[in-house]
C-alpha cells in the first residue's frame, strides 16, 4: 500500500535526521568534556529510555525466555558494539569537522557489502561495485592530507574510522546472521547497557569527574535522545514498512544532513577537497543502496 511506503520512507528519513544530531551535538560535547565523562551520561541517558520503552511495549517478558545461544549472541554484540561506539566518539573527538568524519564513515556499507559477499554468498552487481569504487576513492580524497610518509599521508583521526567501520559491519553481520527472535527494543537496551558500563569502568579508570559544564550536559541529553534513541528505532520502525535496502538509500544521504548541520552549529566547512570526496562518498553509497533495492524489487517479483 502507498500509505504503507509513505511511512517507511518517512521513519527512514525522520532517522537520517536525527542519526545525523550524533555527530553535531557529540563534537559539542567532547569540546568540554573528557571521553569518559561524556561516555557515563550519554549512555545512562540512552539506557533509561530504551529501558522505558523496553517496559512500555513489554518486550522485556521476552528475556526469561532467553536461550544460552542468545545471550551469548547480547554478550558478544556488547563486546562489539564497545569496540564500534568508542572508536567513532574517538574519530569524532580527534577530527575537527563532523562533515569529514560522517564522509569517511560511508565505508561502512561498503565493507558491510564485502562481508556479505564473503560470508553469506550474496550478490554483488558491477553497478554496486562501481558505488563501492566511488566510496572508496571519495573516501581516500577526504583523508588525505598531502604528507610523504605514511604517518602524515592521512588526515589524524582517519584510521579510526576505518576501524570504527570494519567493527560496525562487523556487528550488523552477526545481527543480520544470529539475531532472529530478539527485538529491537531488547537489542538497543543491550546495547546501551554494555556501554554505559564500559563509560563508567573508564570514568573509574581515568579518574575523571561526573562535574561537567552545564552547557556540555545539555547537549548530550538533547543528543542522546535523539541518537542512540529515536534514530534507532526509527530505523527499525522503517524496516516495518519498506525493505531495508530502500531505507538505506534513504539512510545514505546522512553525510548531507551532517554537513548542513556541521555548518549551522559550529560554522564549519571541508575543505574543497574533502567536499569533492565527501560527494563522491555519497553518491557511492546512494548508488549501492538504489542497487540493493532494485535486486530486493527483482528478487519479489520473481518468487
Amino acid at each position: 500500500m502507498k500509505s504503507d511506503r509513505f511511512k517507511g520512507y518517512f521513519f527512514a528519513a525522520i532517522a537520517t535526521v536525527t542519526f545525523s544530531s550524533i555527530y553535531i551535538f557529540s563534537k559539542a560535547a567532547l569540546n568540554e568534556v573528557h571521553l569518559a565523562q561524556f561516555g557515563v551520561y550519554w549512555f545512562f541517558v540512552a539506557f533509561v529510555l530504551s529501558a522505558a520503552w523496553l517496559l512500555k511495549t513489554g518486550r522485556h517478558r521476552a528475556i526469561p525466555k532467553l536461550t544460552r545461544r542468545q545471550w551469548r549472541i547480547l554478550a558478544l554484540l556488547g563486546v562489539l558494539e564497545i569496540l564500534t561506539t568508542a572508536s567513532f566518539f574517538l574519530s569524532i573527538q580527534i577530527i575537527p569537522d563532523p562533515a569529514v568524519t560522517s564522509f569517511i564513515g560511508n565505508l561502512f556499507p561498503v565493507i558491510l557489502t564485502g562481508m556479505g559477499i564473503v560470508f553469506l554468498r550474496e550478490r554483488f552487481t558491477w553497478v554496486e561495485s562501481f558505488g563501492a569504487i566511488l566510496a572508496l576513492i571519495g573516501a581516500f580524497i577526504i583523508s588525505y592530507q598531502g604528507g610523504t610518509t605514511l604517518s602524515d599521508f592521512f588526515i589524524p583521526g582517519a584510521g579510526i574510522v576505518l576501524i570504527n567501520s570494519f567493527f560496525a559491519a562487523t556487528a550488523s553481520m552477526v545481527v543480520k546472521v544470529n539475531v532472529k527472535k530478539m527485538s529491537p527494543e531488547l537489542l538497543i537496551t543491550n546495547r546501551a547497557l554494555w556501554l554505559f558500563i564500559f563509560s563508567v569502568a573508564m570514568l573509574l579508570v581515568y579518574k575523571q569527574s561526573l562535574v561537567i559544564p552545564v552547557k556540555a550536559l545539555v547537549n548530550i541529553a538533547i543528543g542522546a535522545t535523539l541518537g542512540p534513541f529515536l534514530a534507532i528505532m526509527f530505523i527499525y520502525y522503517s524496516f516495518r514498512y519498506i525493505e531495508v535496502s530502500k531505507s538505506s538509500v534513504v539512510q545514505s544521504l546522512k553525510g548531507v544532513c551532517v554537513l548542513i548541520a556541521s555548518f549551522l552549529y559550529f560554522h564549519t566547512l571541508p575543505l574543497p577537497h574533502q567536499l569533492v570526496g565527501g560527494i563522491l562518498s555519497v553518491a557511492g553509497v546512494f548508488i549501492i543502496s538504489v542497487s540493493k533495492a532494485r535486486l530486493s524489487k527483482k528478487g519479489r517479483i520473481k518468487s
